[in-house]
């Protein structure tokens, strides 16, 4: 007997690719993310072609719980993508959103991810332009997977390598370390408590696109997710054979960030976030990138956390508070699974 209609929860038949299908996506989905390339439904959506270098991104995301304090895994889906497109100096042209949807999970919770979706990409000034829906058998996930492509255009001018980075050159982060990952842990069953603690995720295209618009030479652009400062840090020694001074006391990190990781035993340095970049660049424009930083509503913390120095071998070293030295390390593993 085919599977009846549900109201109110996700089932099996909703991945058919029958009415059912259609309904789901012509009454909850594509009049959220309505736009003239998303609209027509083709297999492939016809961008504008640009001139210059494109550069594409995609990504997977499987947070547990779905909506934690200050986002959601739709949030995070747009975020994530615009910003990994950002770091790399391009400017978000298009995104693809593929929904893997369990079967249970309530219709109510999959329209508020897709306004969140909608929200997040009106944020970040782009559209979502194709897609895909499934629908699987309940496997004891959270109910929903999302997956990402993004496609942008290589701004002009923009050199960013690694292997351009020199002892001196100083490393800014933008704001506040540590709040995704400790917000979505405050979050989750069995390890919940109070705390004012909210995500961090946001686009990140404008805040970086104005830093890049002040001229300053920019050598290097990061956004600190899993493994946090710690793992970018412990990166670039490794590509610069140079080591990293971190000044404890420079570093941006809300008191109840502090003891909200004091707590749970975890260090700020490795937790992840979905709205911080790490930028390097030469000292001598340190002003102009926190200037700039700091117009905007993203960059009001901006800071100079440490520096390149010649020094071997090369190591990632934290100068603490009180005048002591300790190694940073790149996290073993995930300390906080599931969290983006």
């Amino acid at each position: 007997m085919p599977e009846q209609p549900n109201n109110d929860q996700i089932i099996m038949a909703h991945g058919g690719g029958g009415e059912l299908t259609r309904r789901l996506l012509s009454e909850r989905i594509i009049p959220k993310l309505s736009n003239e390339f998303l609209n027509p439904l083709s297999d492939s959506a016809v961008l504008p072609r640009p001139g210059g270098k494109i550069c594409m991104t995609t990504d997977a995301f499987v947070v547990v719980p779905l909506e934690f304090p200050g986002g959601d895994i739709g949030r995070l889906a747009v975020c994530g993508t615009v910003n990994d497109l950002a770091v790399a100096g391009a400017v978000p042209l298009g995104l693809s959103l593929a929904l893997v949807i369990e079967e249970g999970l309530s219709i109510e919770l999959l329209e508020r991810m897709v306004d969140s979706i909608a929200l997040a990409a009106r944020e970040a000034g782009v559209d979502i332009v194709t897609g895909d829906t499934k629908v699987i058998e309940r496997r004891g996930g959270d109910g929903l997977i999302i997956t990402t492509a993004g496609v942008g255009q290589l701004r002009d001018g923009v050199n960013l390598n690694p292997a351009r980075i020199g002892a001196g050159d100083v490393i800014i982060v933008n704001g506040g370390i540590a709040e995704h990952g400790l917000a979505v842990m405050s979050a989750r069953e069995g390890l919940a408590f109070d705390t004012d603690l909210v995500s961090d995720a946001a686009p990140l295209n404008g805040l970086i696109g104005e830093i890049l618009d002040t001229g300053a030479d920019v050598k290097f652009l990061r956004d600190p997710t899993r493994g946090g400062v710690s793992g970018v840090l412990v990166d670039l020694t490794e590509d610069t054979q140079l080591s990293v001074e971190v000044d404890e006391a420079a570093v941006p990190l809300t008191p109840v960030a502090r003891n909200t990781a004091d707590m749970l035993g975890l260090d700020p340095m490795t937790i992840a976030n979905e709205g911080k970049v790490i930028i390097v660049a030469a000292e001598s424009d340190a002003e102009k990138i926190l200037t700039a930083a700091r117009k905007h509503p993203l960059g009001k913390s901006a800071a100079v956390i440490g520096k390149f120095v010649s020094a071997t071998p090369p190591l990632v070293e934290l100068v603490t508070r009180a005048g002591g030295r300790r190694m940073i390390n790149r996290p073993y593993g995930e300390e906080l699974p599931r969290i983006c």
